[in-house]
């Protein structure tokens, strides 16, 4: 995919002209002191306000990634590298082909501004190559391999020393493709069983911007029995699973080995298989969106991989 990055100069870009009394940053300036210098040029020279607004949320992440505000002199080329290579793969966020472009032109113009003004020796982000960031498809489950699941969670149900939770937590995950964080949150008050039409749950977020991402899913009749069963055998008083993420994420690592999975099992990959059984079952794609809490920016990421997971084998 071709990316329309911005110039870094313009040839015909007027001169910075520095407010009177102020000092121009140098080597030794902290990387917050340069941001407020770049953001006071970015305006001088007419840069439209979102491209301000991104390129300073963009330094901002660089700025906290680096962590005790460091001197525009001591950040490298190989810390760049680094951040870059975080953004893709340890942020824990998405980062989409355009928003890693994106980023990586605010570092060059950023840079290259500095450098011009000769505030350091040598532009480290000169030598960072523009090129989408690819990334793999996510793993999911068959339908084979999702029997095999429920059959090792339901033998554990019902076993000499039954233990429902992994019945539980593997049928929440595939009906209703939450993430990690949203099942740690849910709480018992979040649930409904007394419907006519199945129990549900409701997702709840603070955060008022994080609104979109609230939803009410629908869960099989036959869940309910295991609630209880789980409710009596681990007595939860006010989240649904009062312990660590860690510790589902052993629960699902000892399922996997049980059903002989490759590739273990995991949150994210119960959430796309969710995601594709119900793409298959022909979901209208806007539903199959809130469902998933994606806002209209992530589903345009997200409906391609849907497409070529949901594909049959050629």
């Amino acid at each position: 995919m071709s990316v329309e990055q911005l110039p870094l100069f313009p040839d015909d870009e007027p001169r910075e002209v520095r407010p009177r009394g102020s000092p121009g940053p140098d080597e030794n300036t902290p990387l917050s002191a340069a941001m407020e210098r770049f953001r006071q040029h970015m305006r001088q020279q007419d840069f439209a306000e979102n491209t301000v607004k991104n390129f300073l949320f963009d330094l901002g992440i660089l700025a906290r990634y680096l962590k005790g505000d460091p001197a525009v002199g001591q950040i490298g080329t190989h810390d760049l590298e680094q951040f870059m290579h975080w953004l893709q793969h340890e942020r824990g966020k998405p980062c989409s082909p355009k928003s890693y472009a994106r980023r990586l032109t605010t570092l060059k113009v950023f840079f290259a501004w500095l450098a011009g003004l000769g505030a350091i020796p040598a532009d480290p982000a000169a030598p960072l190559a523009h090129k989408p960031a690819s990334t793999p498809l996510p793993r999911i489950l068959d339908d084979e391999q999702v029997e095999q699941v429920l059959a090792v969670t339901r033998r554990l149900a019902v076993a000499d020393k039954p233990d429902p939770r992994p019945h539980l937590l593997v049928t929440l995950l595939l009906h209703t493709g939450i993430k990690k964080q949203e099942c740690m949150a849910l709480k018992l008050a979040d649930i409904s069983t007394g419907d006519s039409d199945g129990p549900s749950i409701r997702i709840r977020y603070d955060r008022p911007r994080m609104e979109y991402k609230e939803r009410r899913l629908r869960l099989p009749p036959g869940w309910t029995r295991t609630l209880e069963q789980y409710r009596r055998a681990y007595e939860p008083k006010d989240f649904l699973f009062p312990c660590t993420a860690r510790n589902l994420e052993y629960v699902l690592a000892d399922v996997a080995q049980q059903a002989g999975l490759p590739d273990g099992l995991s949150f994210e990959m119960l959430r796309w298989t969710c995601a594709v059984r119900d793409y298959k079952a022909r979901m209208e794609p806007d539903r199959l969106r809130r469902k998933m809490g994606l806002s209209q920016m992530s589903w345009q990421e997200t409906e391609p991989k849907l497409v070529r997971l949901a594909e049959p084998p050629l």
